[in-house]
């Protein structure tokens, strides 16, 4: 009776500071208090930089066994879209609003000087917006979370004032996998960790997959005696697959030999895999990136590198897998799993940058010798090649807004209600999960106000009815959905994709596809569907219009900005004056190498 009153008194006053009517509130308190027992606990899987087609499920040959077993006691998703790098894709999962709306309109470290502190591109959570956790833990939800956080290290937007009861968190984008304060880029002059909103006190050595896993079940178990009539939110933000990539030997060992056919023949068998388990049409094609050099054109030496580097990708995709296996497996030990939704995603496509531009600095940090390539200290990099690999059939990778890059693996399993073993072809996006986990929860949406405060409204669309098999869509074929990031744009509209990329992957016009019959985007529409093609064109510029998206800055280009970003958050922070002298100097090498490279290649 005494939790009964305590829940009730919540949530009426969350209802009042919202100035929600009376009636509403009363509503929502009947829910929290009635659902404290049976609502289900939500597991928030978020995989870095995994291709379309890396998971088993999907039609991977990399070993996946346990988001392959949700996969096939729930939905997958085959036509879900999120950015083209982490942190956007981030702030739409926690908040349900498009970037540009909710303050991360670029990646910090690759947004260009002109634009960062501007609306939109504060690289970080605005505070005009509310996150899924704190709706969640308003309600009653027990909240955690662990792994990348990456969308501000503001105090304000710490995930202590961000919804979240217990966190162990990185703020930046990424660092080694066996040494947490070890910068992975000189982005930034430390690497940025925090505790329940207080610097964290790191161990010297770990394995980031492993300790994340490790300290989401420390707080499940700490928190189980505590309050066990509360259901819990879990975020667990992996590193794994985000450069450097490195995995223990075990893993590494299990994959040794597999891929001697190299990355064409690698993207053809997942093409067929996937064609055969219904995740594409089987008339689908695929085209070899201008970016992906010919396999067969290797020397012996290149070949058997490069074939480390995808045995190391393999094994740091299976050691995730495995410690998802040990949550799942300690929520079957506490009772809870039955009683537990779980959603897993990539948080964008496969990393296809060559990383030429950080060899410099990355020789005085790290080792590619061969032979310790996965290992403490050294530096592995998938590429082009193997990243055209991880996202087939599509085309382009992470940064870009060709499928390569923003279409990734997604799967929502546990629903009551829901299907086993669908596959869902619906277009998707990263703001409809915000959305679902409140209806899951049996939470109202906020609208445009929250604790006395303007907030922006979620605009994804929730996808329970998809899930338990009520409805095959979610967005009409009339309903425009936009996306931009570091100029590289597109416009979905039903089955129709209307974009525009950079080189290298893309030639800098509008194009048109089919991504349900193409997903490879082979075939342009532009000339058969002249009014379509004019008519999405404007859907776009309306899109940009609405969301303050900027132009970019003559000259941009994504490496350039991290070359200047890094000098004003590490060379000089570092090393002071000294900072701006190695810096020139590095970037003189830089240049150098690109000339020698422009050189041998024509």
């Amino acid at each position: 009776m005494h939790t009964f009153r305590k829940v009730l008194t919540a949530s009426i006053a969350t209802a009042w500071c919202a100035g929600i009517l009376s009636a509403h509130a009363a509503s929502v308190a009947s829910q929290a208090t009635r659902g404290a027992a049976v609502r289900p606990n939500i597991v928030v899987l978020v995989a870095d930089d995994w291709g379309f087609t890396d998971v088993g499920s999907f039609g991977g040959e990399i070993d996946t066994p346990n988001i392959d077993a949700l996969a096939h006691r729930g939905t997958r998703f085959t036509n879900f879209h999120a950015a083209a790098s982490c942190s956007p894709t981030r702030s739409m999962l926690l908040t349900g609003v498009d970037n540009h709306r909710n303050g991360v309109g670029n990646l910090r470290e690759a947004m260009p000087r002109e634009h960062l502190g501007k609306s939109g591109y504060l690289g970080s959570l605005s505070q005009n917006v509310v996150t899924v956790a704190t709706l969640l833990q308003d309600s009653g939800y027990r909240t955690y979370i662990t792994g990348k956080w990456n969308v501000g290290s503001e105090s304000h937007n710490l995930p202590n004032r961000r919804g979240f009861d217990r966190s162990i968190i990185q703020g930046d984008t990424g660092s080694d996998n066996w040494v947490p304060t070890q910068r992975y880029l000189p982005h930034s002059a430390t690497v940025e960790w925090f505790e329940d909103g207080k610097p964290a006190t790191m161990p010297a050595e770990y394995y980031s997959s492993t300790y994340f896993v490790d300290r989401m079940i420390g707080y499940l178990k700490a928190n189980d005696t505590a309050d066990s009539s509360k259901p819990f939110f879990a975020y667990v933000g992996f590193q794994a697959n985000h450069v450097p990539i490195q995995a223990p030997k075990a893993f590494v060992d299990k994959y040794r030999g597999r891929y001697k056919g190299g990355w064409d023949a690698l993207r053809e068998q997942r093409r067929k895999s996937a064609a055969a388990l219904g995740i594409i049409p089987a008339d689908s094609t695929t085209v070899r990136m201008g970016t992906t050099a010919d396999w067969n054109a290797l020397s012996e030496s290149d070949q058997l590198y490069q074939q480390r580097e995808m045995e190391i990708y393999a094994a740091m995709a299976d050691a995730m897998d495995h410690e998802v296996g040990r949550l799942i497996a300690h929520l079957k030990a506490s009772g809870e799993y039955d009683n537990t939704v779980f959603v897993f995603l990539s948080d964008n496509g496969a990393e296809g940058s060559d990383y030429r531009d950080a060899q410099p600095w990355l020789w005085t940090q790290y080792s590619q010798d061969i032979n310790r390539l996965g290992g403490k200290g050294a530096y592995g990099i998938p590429g082009p090649g193997w990243a055209s690999a991880s996202v087939s059939p599509l085309t382009g990778y992470k940064f870009y807004a060709a499928e390569g890059g923003i279409r990734v693996p997604m799967v929502i399993a546990g629903v009551a209600g829901g299907r086993s073993n669908q596959i869902a072809k619906a277009l998707t996006h990263v703001t409809d999960i915000p959305p679902t986990l409140l209806e899951i929860a049996a939470v109202p949406l906020p609208g445009t106000q929250y604790r006395g405060r303007a907030i922006e409204p979620i605009t994804g669309k929730s996808l329970v009815s998809l899930v338990k098999g009520e409805t095959g869509i979610v967005r009409t074929a009339d309903e425009p959905l936009g996306y931009e990031l570091s100029g590289n744009k597109a416009l979905f509209k039903g089955d129709l994709k209307l974009s525009r990329n950079d080189p290298p992957v893309g030639d800098g016009l509008w194009h048109l596809y089919d991504v349900q019959k193409d997903p490879g985007e082979t075939h342009d529409l532009q000339r058969e569907m002249p009014e379509r093609f004019a008519s999405m064109q404007r859907d776009y510029r309306a899109y940009e219009k609405a969301h303050g998206v900027l132009p970019m800055p003559s000259g941009y280009t994504p490496s350039r900005a991290v070359l200047i970003n890094g000098m004003y958050n590490y060379w000089l922070p570092t090393y002071g004056a000294a900072g701006l002298v190695l810096f020139v100097l590095l970037s003189s090498v830089v240049v150098l190498l690109k000339k020698k490279r422009t050189a041998s290649i024509s």
